[in-house]
């Protein structure tokens, strides 16, 4: 089904509220459609049309939630990390082939300085703190230069929006996403979570990445739903903002999940308040026992949903009751078709294999990088498969386990180990309160098993400790060769553990 970003805030109600901020009165739907041409108007005076790319630069909240779903009805938008430093985007610039860049008001940094060397049209963004959440004007340094801008509407097969994959072992490729793709994953995360006009999600997740811009906010809007955009992630803030935007679901990664949970036990008058309809997790593999503790912390279901960039988002999802939510389990297809692939041979497989979708919530393909679509898409069965880079399974009744992404799989001499089920085990530890197993280099072995772990809060256990609990649990070959005890563990800007790299971090090269 093709749609487009506009529709995702079209036919619904107009005092119904659409975009919030903890301590900031909503924007309606109405508001949210009124900006958007008041935006349209702005860009095209600027000479930024359909096809032109935008780079957003904004910090989290609901401006720059308000200026993806605007911007995008009528160019194409790239959200950017403003954290980044000069290189580096100089380098997403020059690689975006940006023509323009949204900045808020206020003194240059380092995305401006490279704006102007690369004769980007600055947009300043102002907002004033009394109206409504999310809304803004955009005014344009200097004039227009160039042709006229293309003022027609993006249409479902132009591209909303770009990112780029997180490039851990090599140059980021360059992910365009279609308004189509935006319009079917919205829609395919709003009918798994049964959301409705009279949900509220509050959003902590970073929107310069796809959970958040996707899950929470496109998602929401497409059902009719608010969303309240919180400055970013916040452990000791968060149980004030759920008394304050009281809403019913949020969403985020393990990590977060675990930091709340942290504080949990002192805030338990205000889970009492503000009872949840469901939480939901997804980036990275929630721990079992993290999902567990959820639930009976918070009294409801946690619905752990499996996503990526390449297919806006969601794949599959665990359902809501009265299904069952699998502790382990990434959930069922939600929105794609998904199976399992031979890693090797392009042939779909029974058993466990790469995991491969196939759907039009699926990118059309890498910009520029034939090599990398020859090796990522193939034929099959009529239809058109992506690689995900996961191994996995289904279980008898559709749910789909992952066993790690295929490049973590530790090759341990030729026997191979999956982070994620030595991860499973040291979690069971009673002082362990997070941890991530990886590959570390050994000149014989090729690769051994390592794993960071946190310990809980009062409690205590050494590296011998945890090495001989999971002695006892695991075949030898499994057993972590290094404990490294952290007081946390080094994650990336969208708060994902990161396996890959991280002996080199830890400084345990070398150490085989």
């Amino acid at each position: 089904m093709a749609g487009t970003v506009k529709d995702l805030v079209a036919g619904h109600a107009d005092g119904a509220p659409a975009l919030g901020a903890p301590g900031r009165a909503w924007m309606d739907f109405a508001g949210l459609r009124s900006l958007a041409d008041a935006v349209r108007t702005s860009l095209h005076a600027a000479g930024i049309g359909r096809g032109d790319r935008v780079a957003i630069v904004l910090p989290n909240g609901p401006d720059m939630a308000a200026a993806f779903v605007t911007i995008a009805q009528v160019a194409t938008t790239a959200p950017l990390n403003p954290a980044y430093k000069r290189e580096e985007f100089d380098f997403y610039l020059s690689d975006l082939k940006a023509k323009a860049i949204v900045l808020p008001e206020g003194p240059d940094g380092p995305a401006a300085e490279a704006a102007r060397a690369h004769g980007l049209t600055i947009l300043r963004l102002a907002a004033d703190p009394a109206a409504p959440a999310g809304r803004f004007t955009l005014t344009a340094e200097g004039s227009p230069a160039g042709a006229a801008a293309d003022t027609a509407a993006p249409g479902p097969q132009d591209v909303a929006l770009i990112l780029h994959t997180s490039g851990t072992t090599s140059r980021p490729k360059i992910v365009p996403l279609l308004q189509a793709n935006i319009a079917a994953s919205a829609g395919n995360i709003a009918r798994s979570l049964a959301l409705t006009p009279a949900d509220r999600c509050l959003n902590v997740m970073p929107l310069f990445h796809i959970h958040g811009l996707i899950a929470a906010v496109s998602a929401s809007l497409s059902a009719g739903a608010a969303v309240s955009c919180a400055p970013g992630f916040d452990a000791l803030r968060f149980f004030g903002w759920l008394e304050e935007v009281r809403p019913s679901w949020y969403t985020a990664v393990p990590t977060m999940h675990q930091a709340i949970l942290s504080r949990a036990a002192r805030n338990a008058e205000t889970i009492a308040k503000v009872p949840l309809r469901l939480l939901r997790s997804s980036s990275a593999s929630l721990p079992p026992q993290v999902m567990t503790a959820l639930t009976e912390t918070f009294g409801a279901p946690v619905i752990e949903a499996y996503g990526m960039t390449e297919a806006c988002h969601q794949m599959t999802c665990n359902p809501l009751p009265p299904s069952a939510q699998k502790p382990g389990s990434v959930g069922v297809p939600a929105g794609p078709e998904v199976r399992v692939a031979h890693e090797v041979e392009n042939r779909l497989v029974d058993g466990i294999g790469e995991v491969v979708i196939s759907g039009p919530n699926v990118t059309p393909g890498y910009e520029s990088n034939p090599e990398a679509n020859a090796k990522n898409f193939f034929e099959a069965e009529g239809k058109r498969w992506f690689r995900t880079g996961d191994q996995g399974s289904f279980d008898a009744e559709g749910y789909l386990t992952l066993t790690g992404r295929l490049k973590e799989i530790i090759n341990r001499g030729g026997e191979k180990v999956s982070p994620l089920e030595v991860d499973a085990v040291l979690m069971d530890h009673p002082a362990v309160a997070q941890v991530v197993t990886f590959a570390m280099p050994h000149p014989k072995l090729g690769e051994e098993v390592a794993a960071a772990v946190v310990l809980r809060e009062g409690t205590e256990a050494d590296e011998r400790a945890i090495r001989d609990f999971a002695a006892a649990r695991l075949a030898a070959f499994k057993v972590p060769r290094r404990v490294v005890i952290l007081p946390e563990i080094p994650k990336g800007a969208t708060g994902k553990l990161q396996r890959i790299g991280l002996a080199d971090k830890l400084g345990l090269v070398g150490e085989g």
